[in-house]
C-alpha cells in the first residue's frame, strides 16, 4: 500500500468522523431539546398538580368546619330533645299531682257521703224534722259548694294540660322544624361537598394520569438519550482507535519514509563517490578509463538491486495480541512475537533480538502504544549497552503512541534488543498498535 493511499484512507477516516460527529451533536441538540420540553411540561404539571393539592387541601378543611357545625348543631339537637323531655316530665309530673288532688277531694267526697248517709241512718228515727231540715240544707250547701270547688278546680287543670299541651306542641313542632331544616342544609352542604370532593379527585386522578403518561414518555427519553449516550461513547472510542491506528501508521510512514531518504541520501553519497573515481580514473587514463567509465556506471544501479543474499536484511514485528504487556517489577526484553517481515532471519521472535549477520549501518524504528494515563517509555540496546531512552507522557487517558528511530554501525554477531523499564506498561492487539523494525542500509 503507497503513501497516498495511506493518506487518502486517512482523509477519508476524519471526513467519515467529521459526519459521525456532526450527526451525533444535531442528535444530541434534538434529544436535549426534547429533554426541555419534558422538563417544562413536567414542571406545569408538577405546578398544576400542586394547585389542585391546596384545592383539596381547602375543601378538606371546609369539611372538617361542616362537619365541626353539624356536631355542634347535633349537640343542640340533643340538648333540645333534653330539654324538651325535662318539661314533658315535668308536666307529666304536674298533670299526675292534679288527678291525685282530684282522686283525694273524690275519696273526701265518697267519705263525706258515707258520713251524710251514717246520719241519716242515725237520724231516720228520731222526730225532730228541724234538725233534718237542717241537716239537709246544710248537705246540700256543703254538696253543692264540693262540686263547684271541684269543677273550677277541674276547669282550671284541663286548662292548664290544654295550655300545656299546645305549648308543648308548638315547641316540639318548631323543634323538628328547625332539626329538619338543618338536617337539609346539612345535607346539602354535605352534597355540595360530596361533589366538589368528587370532582377535585376526577381532575386530581386526570392530573396523575398525564403525570404518569409524562414520567413514561421521560423515562423512554432517558432509554433514548442513554441508547444515544452509549452509541456515541463507542462512536468516539472508534474514533479514537482510528486516529491512533492513524497515528501509528503516520509515524511507521515517517519512519520509513526517513530511512528510505537516509538510505537515498547514502546512496547517491556513494554513488557520487564512485562517478569521482571514475572521474579521476578517466583523467589519468584517458580513453581506456572512458571503457572502464562506460561499464561501471550501467553496473551500478544493477549492483545496487542486485543484492547478494546477505545483504538483504530487513525485519518487522507486532509486539502481541493479548492486550496489555506490564508492568513488571524489573526491566524487561519485549519480545515482539508476531513477524510481519523477516528477510535474512535476523531477527529472533522467541527472543525478541536482532542479530546483525554482517558488519554494516542499520536503521531501526519502533512504536509503542498504550491508553492509560501515566508515562510509556523503553531502552534500546546494542549488546548490553544502552543506546537511547524513548520516554512519552499519555497525560489525557486515551490512546497514544510513542515513536523513535535511530541508525547504527553493527558489527557481525552484534545483536539489539528493545526493553521495558520497571513500572512500565504498554498495549497491543491485532491492530498492531506496537511493532519493532530494522533493516540494512549498506555494508562496511
Amino acid at each position: 500500500m503507497s503513501l497516498m493511499d495511506l493518506w487518502r484512507k486517512l482523509n477519508r477516516s476524519e471526513s467519515l468522523q467529521d459526519q459521525v460527529n456532526t450527526e451525533m451533536e444535531e442528535r444530541l441538540r434534538a434529544g436535549e431539546k426534547q429533554l426541555d420540553d419534558l422538563q417544562t411540561q413536567r414542571s406545569d404539571v408538577e405546578l398544576r398538580l400542586r394547585s389542585t393539592e391546596t384545592h383539596l387541601e381547602q375543601l378538606e378543611a371546609h369539611t372538617a368546619a361542616l362537619e365541626v357545625t353539624l356536631r355542634v348543631r347535633e349537640e343542640q339537637l340533643e340538648h333540645l330533645d333534653s330539654h324538651t323531655s325535662d318539661q314533658i316530665s315535668s308536666i307529666e309530673s304536674r298533670l299526675t299531682d292534679g288527678l291525685n288532688r282530684t282522686a283525694d277531694v273524690e275519696l273526701r267526697l265518697r267519705s263525706t257521703e258515707t258520713h251524710l248517709e251514717q246520719l241519716e241512718a242515725h237520724t231516720a228515727g228520731k222526730s225532730f224534722s228541724l234538725c233534718h231540715s237542717s241537716l239537709m240544707q246544710s248537705f246540700w250547701s256543703l254538696w253543692t259548694l264540693c262540686c263547684s270547688a271541684l269543677e273550677v278546680t277541674l276547669r282550671v287543670r284541663e286548662e292548664q294540660l290544654e295550655h300545656l299541651d299546645s305549648h308543648t306542641s308548638d315547641q316540639i313542632s318548631s323543634i323538628e322544624s328547625r332539626l329538619t331544616d338543618g338536617l337539609n342544609r346539612t345535607a346539602d352542604q354535605i352534597s355540595s361537598i360530596e361533589s366538589r370532593l368528587t370532582d377535585g379527585l376526577n381532575r386530581t386522578a386526570d392530573v396523575e394520569l398525564r403525570l404518569r403518561s409524562t414520567e413514561t414518555h421521560l423515562e423512554q427519553l432517558e432509554a433514548h438519550t442513554a441508547v444515544f449516550t452509549l452509541r456515541l461513547n463507542v462512536t468516539e472510542q472508534l474514533l479514537d482507535e482510528l486516529q491512533t491506528e492513524s497515528a501509528v501508521r503516520a509515524a511507521d510512514l515517517r519512519s520509513v519514509s526517513d530511512g528510505l531518504t537516509e538510505a537515498q541520501e547514502e546512496l547517491q553519497v556513494r554513488l557520487g563517490a564512485v562517478a569521482a573515481a571514475v572521474e579521476e580514473l578517466n583523467t589519468e587514463g584517458g580513453g581506456k578509463a572512458g571503457v572502464t567509465t562506460s561499464r561501471l556506471l550501467p553496473a551500478a544501479p544493477l549492483k545496487f538491486w542486485c543484492l547478494p543474499e546477505e545483504l538483504r536484511v530487513g525485519f518487522s514485528a507486532g509486539l502481541t495480541d493479548s492486550g496489555v504487556v506490564g508492568p513488571f517489577d524489573q526491566e524487561t526484553t519485549l519480545v515482539f512475537s508476531k513477524t510481519i517481515i523477516n528477510v535474512g532471519h535476523a531477527y529472533n521472535q522467541s527472543a525478541g533480538v536482532f542479530t546483525a549477520p554482517v558488519g554494516g549501518v542499520y536503521f531501526f524504528s519502533f512504536t509503542a502504544a498504550d491508553y492509560l494515563k501515566g508515562y510509556m517509555g523503553l531502552h534500546l540496546y546494542r549488546n548490553e549497552q544502552p543506546v537511547f531512552f524513548s520516554l512519552e507522557l499519555n497525560d489525557h487517558g486515551g490512546y497514544a503512541s510513542s515513536c523513535s528511530s535511530v541508525a547504527l554501525q553493527l558489527e557481525r554477531g552484534d545483536r539489539v534488543r528493545l526493553s521495558l523499564p520497571a513500572s512500565y506498561r504498554l498495549y497491543d492487539d491485532s491492530r498492531n498498535f506496537s511493532v519493532f523494525s530494522g533493516f540494512l542500509l549498506f555494508p562496511l
